[in-house]
């Protein structure tokens, strides 16, 4: 009897906490811009997988956005501290509802 496999690599989502393939999960990073002083700190989508530096993985709805932002899972998953802008992911997916 064949084992059962499946198909990629497993992410969990910082919101929900549920384990999902990381296919069905969106891929954030975040992105510190060079002329920002201090510590502000985007949270980005990055729906590639192409951008560099550490990733944290959530299920494309602001159910779980809102989960995350309110256990502040972004800065553990992430390893940044300070403030996080996260209105770049918020109108990432909100974009993504109207076009779907």
């Amino acid at each position: 009897m064949e084992s059962l496999r499946r198909p990629g690599p497993v992410r969990t989502c910082v919101g929900c906490r549920r384990r999902e393939l990381a296919a069905d999960l969106l891929r954030v990073v975040a992105w510190s811009s060079p002329e920002s002083f201090g510590d502000s700190v985007t949270v980005v989508p990055d729906p590639q997988r192409r951008l560099p530096g550490r990733g944290a993985w959530l299920h494309p709805s602001s159910v779980c956005l809102s989960t995350a932002e309110r256990r502040r899972a972004f800065g553990r998953a992430l390893r940044v501290s300070g403030q996080l802008d996260i209105s770049a992911l918020e109108h990432y997916l909100e974009n993504r509802h109207e076009h779907s």
